[in-house]
């Protein structure tokens, strides 16, 4: 039960920030955007102490540790799984057009007869 209210503190925070923004419209943009992000920071401060809170943050923590032991390409294998992508796009754009256009032949010409009147 505690966790409910603690969430929804946390959303009446945001949601002061956001209101602060349009309540300052004839201040500088600055202050205006400061209260969004005070509100934000607030509602992620009281949504952290929460039991899912703690649980999310630990899932964002460890997915960052994961993150940095992918292997990512070099910049020459990025260029040339780039390039052979292109080609195959290009290939099979060439496929399907000869697909339709015999289609069409068969469809049009052999059946149908419309382009022989």
């Amino acid at each position: 039960m505690a966790d409910k209210i603690k969430f929804a503190l946390a959303l009446l925070l945001l949601v002061a920030g956001v209101v602060g923004f349009y309540l300052l419209a004839e201040q500088a943009m600055i202050l205006r955007v400061l209260a969004v992000l005070a509100g934000m920071g607030c509602c992620v401060a009281v949504a952290w102490r929460t039991e899912p809170g703690r649980r999310f943050f630990g899932f964002a923590k460890e997915a960052t540790v994961e993150a940095r032991k992918v292997v990512w390409p070099t910049q020459k294998e990025a260029w040339r799984m780039t390039g052979l992508v292109f080609v195959f796009v290009v290939i099979m754009a060439a496929f399907l057009w000869l697909a339709d256009k015999g289609l069409e032949w068969v469809l049009y010409d052999l059946i149908l007869g419309w382009r022989n009147l």
